[in-house]
């Protein structure tokens, strides 16, 4: 058995006192936004250039982990001594001991993109029976993009419509996560493939994966790109999905990484969202809006 502690904190203290906290003796520190799923929810991001300066929320919402035995009232104490603090209210609850790695497992089954397009976890069997079905293999992981979330299906149907038809296409994956999408692209028949992100767990994280599913995709930092290919490489495919405010500030970028010709494909934009994108992108590129799925939106523009 374990206990959760449970503590509001503000940005500016989150950090430290997750630190103090686990100085104290906390099995894990979690921090979550305290207005999630409201209003008032706003979502941290990062972009080249751009990192975030905080990994806390205005308001946060600190869960401790401990050992069911732990005298909360002396661990927290301890913690905020550390920092010359009074200790604050909070609420505690039991953790029933589970099988978490099954318990975790049995949340994630195969999701199908497309009919012959699969991420299928490594703990389940594979269906080889069709020669056509492709079978990404993907954990849910540190970094973001399991294919579970609409605006990772969004990009990887309009990957699965089109990249058939454009045989060895280069494919740039900007803000890579798990590096689901500039994987999928590989096995679809893309030549070229490169994905950056500014998350070195998040680029480590996509190596590991284009390995498990032996493709050759690189992988790199923003600042490792023009290591790996030209400096003013263009490719024929650009996706990017991310959130609406960093793809507002990237659309220059963004829009001169394609090709004449090429697509460049955005998601992470929640359809109230359409009408500023398209518009944040008028100067640059015409977007349009390809496919809406549970209140999320892929765009897509041409370059000429």
């Amino acid at each position: 058995m374990w206990k959760e502690i449970i503590i509001s904190v503000n940005e500016q203290h989150a950090e430290e006192v997750s630190d103090a906290l686990m100085d104290a003796g906390a099995l894990s520190v979690s921090v979550e936004d305290e207005w999630a799923d409201t209003e008032a929810e706003k979502p941290l991001y990062g972009e080249p250039g751009l990192e975030p300066t905080t990994n806390a929320w205005e308001q946060s919402r600190l869960v401790v982990l401990v050992d069911a035995d732990v005298a909360i009232e002396e661990l927290l104490n301890e913690a905020y001594g550390q920092l010359n603090q009074a200790v604050p209210a909070y609420e505690q609850r039991d953790v029933p001991a589970q099988d978490w790695v099954r318990l975790t497992q049995s949340q994630f089954e195969p999701i199908e993109i497309t009919p012959n397009l699969w991420i299928v976890p490594t703990w389940h069997e594979a269906d080889e029976s069709d020669a056509q079905r492709i079978n990404l293999r993907l954990d849910p992981g540190l970094a973001f993009g399991t294919g579970s979330h609409p605006t990772t299906r969004l990009c990887l149907q309009w990957l699965a419509q089109h990249v058939p038809n454009a045989q060895g296409a280069s494919v740039l994956d900007y803000g890579c996560g798990s590096g689901i999408l500039a994987i999928t692209a590989k096995k679809l028949g893309a030549g070229v493939v490169l994905g950056t992100d500014i998350d070195a767990q998040a680029v480590q994280s996509s190596m590991d994966n284009a390995l498990m599913n032996q493709t050759d995709v690189q992988f790199v930092l923003p600042d490792e790109m023009s290591k790996a290919v030209p400096h003013d490489a263009k490719y024929r495919i650009v996706v990017a999905n991310i959130l609406s405010n960093p793809l507002k500030l990237l659309a220059p970028a963004l829009v001169n990484y394609v090709a004449q010709g090429g697509f460049l494909v955005l998601s992470g934009i929640l359809e109230r969202q359409t009408g500023e994108l398209i518009q944040a992108y008028a100067p640059y590129m015409k977007m349009a809006l390809w496919r809406a799925e549970d209140g999320w939106i892929c765009l897509v523009g041409q370059a000429d």
